[in-house]
C-alpha cells in the first residue's frame, strides 16, 4: 500500500511528469546529435545507404540475369589482362532484358565463346561439319538450276536468273540452323580469339584450311552426284550450268574479287545478326535477307561459286581446270578479307573501346566514393 501511494503521488505531480518528458526529449536530442555527427563522419546518410543497397540488389538482380557475361571464364580471355579487365568485361557484355535486342558487347562476347569452342574441336569434328556443309550449301544451286531451266521458257534469260537467285538463302538456312561449319559464316567468327589473344594465328589457319577444304569437298561432291542427277531427271541441261557458270565467271579478276569482299562482308554481318537472334524463326528471316541479297545481286560466294564453277567444269563445255582454280583463290581471299576486316576488326575494336570506357568509369566510381566517405 505505501508503495501504490507513492506511485499514485508521482503520476498525479504535474511537475514530475514535465521533467521526466524533458529528461527524454534532451536524450532524444543526443542520440539525434551523435547520429548526424556518425553521419557527417563516414560520409553517408540513411537515404544514401538505402540507395546503395538497392542499387546493389538491382546490380546482383542484373548479374543473375547475365549468362553471357558470367559465363566466361579465365581461359576465354587473354592471360595477360587483370582480374578487374576481366570483370569490366563481363560488365559491359551483360544481357539482362529478354525484351530488348541483345547488347552489342553481349553479341561479341557470345561469338568469341562459341569460335573459342570451335577451336577445341578435333580435326575430324572439324573436317566432318565442314564438309556436311559443303553438301548442304549444294542444294541452293541444285533448286536455283531447276527454276532457271523453267523460267527461261517464258522469260529472257536476265530476268530468269535474277528470279532463280531468290532460291539462293535454301542451302544456307540448312547450314546455319544445323550449325554446320561454313566457312564464309566463320571467317569473322574463327578471328576473334586470335585478335583478342587467346588463340594464335597459326591456329587460325589451320582450322581455317579445315573448314575450306571440308567445304570444297562437299561441294564438289554434290556437283559430281546431284547435279548430274538433276542432268537425268530433266530437270536442267548443260547449257543451263554453263550460262549460271558464265553469270559469276564473266568479269575481270578485281571485279570478282570486289564482289567476293562485299560478299564476305555480308556473311559476316549475317552471322552477326544470327548471334544477336533471340529465336530460330529470327535466325531464318536474318539469313534469307543477308543471303538472298547476296543471291539477287549476284555477289561471288566462294562455296557456292564452287559448286557452281565445278558443275560448269565437270558437265559444261565453257571452263578448264586452271580457271575454275583460279576463280576459287580469288574469291576465298575476297570473302576472307570482306569477313575479316570489315567486320571482326572493326566491331572487336568497338568493343574494346567500349571496355576501356567502362573500365574507367568503374575508377572514377571508385575515386568519388572513397572522397565521399573521407569527408
Amino acid at each position: 500500500m505505501p508503495n501504490t501511494k507513492d506511485n499514485s503521488n508521482k503520476n498525479n505531480n504535474p511537475s514530475s511528469t514535465a521533467s521526466i518528458h524533458a529528461a527524454q526529449s534532451s536524450d532524444n536530442a543526443d542520440k539525434k546529435d551523435n547520429n548526424e555527427a556518425l553521419e557527417v563522419a563516414t560520409g553517408t546518410n540513411q537515404d544514401d545507404a538505402q540507395n546503395e543497397s538497392q542499387n546493389d540488389s538491382e546490380d546482383a538482380n542484373q548479374n543473375e540475369g547475365v549468362p553471357k557475361g558470367d559465363a566466361i571464364k579465365d581461359e576465354d580471355l587473354p592471360k595477360e589482362i587483370s582480374d578487374e579487365d576481366k570483370e569490366t568485361i563481363k560488365e559491359v557484355a551483360s544481357d539482362d532484358n529478354l525484351s530488348e535486342p541483345k547488347s552489342y558487347a553481349s553479341i561479341l562476347v557470345e561469338q568469341v565463346i562459341d569460335a573459342k569452342e570451335t577451336f577445341n574441336r578435333s580435326l575430324g569434328s572439324l573436317f566432318t561439319s565442314a564438309f556436311t556443309a559443303g553438301l548442304e550449301i549444294g542444294i541452293s544451286l541444285f533448286m536455283i538450276l531447276s527454276a532457271f531451266a523453267l523460267l527461261t521458257d517464258v522469260m529472257p534469260n536476265q530476268y530468269a536468273m535474277v528470279l532463280a537467285s531468290l532460291l539462293y538463302p535454301i542451302g544456307f538456312i540448312i547450314v546455319v540452323i544445323g550449325q554446320s561449319l561454313l566457312f564464309t559464316e566463320q571467317t569473322s567468327l574463327l578471328s576473334l580469339p586470335v585478335l583478342n589473344g587467346i588463340e594464335p594465328l597459326n591456329k587460325l589457319m589451320r582450322l581455317w584450311g579445315i573448314v575450306i577444304a571440308g567445304n570444297i569437298v562437299g561441294g564438289c561432291l554434290f556437283a559430281a552426284l546431284m547435279i548430274g542427277l538433276g542432268l537425268h531427271m530433266h530437270l536442267f541441261d548443260a547449257s543451263d550450268i554453263d550460262a549460271y557458270s558464265e553469270h559469276v565467271l564473266g568479269f575481270e579478276w578485281w571485279v570478282i574479287f570486289g564482289s567476293a569482299v562485299l560478299a564476305g562482308w555480308m556473311m559476316g554481318v549475317a552471322a552477326w545478326l544470327v548471334t544477336s537472334a533471340r529465336d530460330t524463326l529470327s535466325r531464318i528471316v536474318l539469313v534469307s535477307l543477308i543471303t538472298g541479297s547476296i543471291g539477287f545481286l549476284g555477289l561471288h560466294h566462294s562455296i557456292v561459286g564452287n559448286i557452281e564453277v565445278f558443275s560448269a567444269l565437270l558437265y559444261g563445255n565453257t571452263v578448264g581446270f586452271w580457271r575454275y582454280l583460279i576463280f576459287l583463290v580469288v574469291v576465298i581471299l575476297g570473302n576472307t578479307v570482306g569477313g575479316v576486316v570489315f567486320v571482326a576488326v572493326l566491331k572487336n575494336r568497338t568493343f574494346l573501346f567500349d571496355v576501356a570506357k567502362v573500365k574507367q568509369q568503374n575508377k572514377d566510381n571508385k575515386i568519388a566514393r572513397m572522397d565521399r566517405r573521407h569527408r
